[in-house]
C-alpha cells in the first residue's frame, strides 16, 4: 500500500483523529507482543538497524555502511533480515546469482550484493544460522519491534526531512509504535539529511547522508523520467534533482511494488516519448522484469556517517566482545 497524505500531516486532520483509537489499540497490541517473551541472546554481538515509521527511513543504507564498517575492523559480518515480499521463509542465505526479488525479498538482494546476507521469517533461526557458518557479528535489517532476539547495539533511523510523520501510531499515523516507548529501547540514533531532530533526547545522535553513487552523478544535465516503488518515491526525485538532473517525470508505487512487464514497457514507451532515461532505485531494479532491466538506469546511493569517529565509540563495545 502508500502510505496515505494525511500521515504526512498535522495529527489534528479529520482522518487521524477518527482512527487515533484503532492507533492506540496498535500501539497497545504491539506492547502485548513483548509480555512472557524471553529474548534468545546469541553468542556474538547482534546489531539492529531499525526504525519507528513505516518505511522510507534509510534502514538498508544504513545497514550497509555499518558492515562496510565493521568488515573495516576485520570481522566477518551477517545481516538477518525477514526477507519481506520473499516466498523464501528461510532461514535461507542469499545468492543473487540463483535468487530473485519474488523469493527472498528486495532488500535481502541488495544486502547480498556487498555482503553475506541472510532471510529468516524467524529471526532467531536467522541468526543462528549465519553464526554457525562464521558470523562474528549479526547485523539486522528491521527487527527492532521483534522481541525474540537480544540486541547488544540498536540504531533507530530517522529521516531528517520527514521525522515522524503526523506522530501517531498506525492506521492514524506512519509509527509503529509510540515514540517514546521505541526510543527506551534504542542505544543511538541515526539521523539521515538535513534538519532538525524532531524530538529532544538524550541519546547519541550520529548525522548522515544518502550521497549519489556515480551512475546517478552521470546523469547530471539530462533529461530523467524517473519511477519508484519505496516509501517516498518523492524523495528518489529530489536526489535526482540534486546531481543536476532534470526530472520531467516521477512514476510513485507502492512499497516494494512487484513490477508487471506491461507496467515497465509503458514506462519505458513514455520515457522515450519525452526523450529521456528511465531511471529507477537499486531496490526497484531487483523487481523489474529481467527482459526488460537492460532500458532501465539505476540510480544508486550511499550513506556516509558525518563524523565516523563518533560511530566508532558506539561500537567499541561489540568490536572488544566479537571474536
Amino acid at each position: 500500500m502508500r502510505a496515505p497524505d494525511f500521515w504526512h500531516g498535522a495529527p489534528e486532520t479529520l482522518a487521524a483523529r477518527l482512527l487515533a483509537p484503532l492507533g492506540a489499540a496498535y500501539g497497545v497490541l504491539s506492547r502485548l507482543r513483548t509480555f512472557g517473551v524471553t529474548p534468545w541472546r546469541a553468542p556474538v554481538p547482534v546489531i539492529c538497524v531499525g526504525n519507528l515509521t513505516v518505511g522510507g527511513a534509510g534502514k538498508t543504507p544504513t545497514v550497509l555502511a555499518l558492515a562496510e564498517r565493521l568488515r573495516g575492523h576485520g570481522l566477518s559480518v551477517a545481516t538477518v533480515s525477514r526477507g519481506y515480499g520473499g516466498s523464501e521463509k528461510g532461514p535461507l542465505q542469499v545468492d543473487p546469482a540463483r535468487h530473485s526479488a519474488g523469493e527472498v525479498g528486495d532488500e535481502p538482494l541488495l544486502l547480498a550484493g556487498k555482503a553475506t546476507a541472510w532471510i529468516a521469517r524467524d529471526r532467531k533461526d536467522g541468526a543462528r544460522a549465519a553464526i554457525a557458518e562464521g558470523a562474528d557479528v549479526v547485523l539486522l535489517d528491521d527487527g527492532f519491534q521483534n522481541p525474540t532476539l537480544h540486541k547488544n547495539l540498536s540504531f533507530v533511523v530517522i529521516d531528517a526531512g520527514y521525522g515522524f510523520g503526523n506522530g501517531r501510531v498506525m492506521p492514524a499515523g506512519p509509527l509503529r509504535e509510540p515514540i517514546s516507548r521505541g526510543l527506551a529501547r534504542a542505544q543511538a540514533i541515526v539521523l539521515i539529511g538535513d534538519g532538525k531532530l524532531p524530538l529532544a533526547t538524550t541519546l547519541p545522535v550520529l548525522r548522515a547522508r544518502l550521497v549519489p553513487d556515480e551512475a546517478a552523478r552521470d546523469l547530471k544535465g539530462r533529461r530523467v523520467a524517473a519511477f519508484a516503488g519505496i516509501g517516498r518515491p518523492e524523495k528518489f526525485a529530489a536526489t535526482l534533482r540534486e546531481t543536476g538532473a532534470e526530472v520531467v517525470s516521477l512514476a510513485a508505487f507502492a512499497d516494494h511494488h512487484p513490477y508487471r512487464e506491461d507496467e515497465v514497457a509503458r514506462l519505458i514507451e513514455a520515457a522515450q516519448r519525452a526523450g529521456a532515461v528511465l531511471v529507477t532505485t537499486a531496490k526497484d531494479f531487483v523487481r523489474l522484469p529481467e527482459n526488460l532491466r537492460r532500458a532501465v538506469t539505476v540510480a544508486g546511493i550511499e550513506l556516509r556517517f558525518d563524523e565516523p569517529g563518533a560511530l566508532d565509540a558506539l561500537l567499541k563495545p561489540i568490536l572488544a566482545t566479537a571474536r
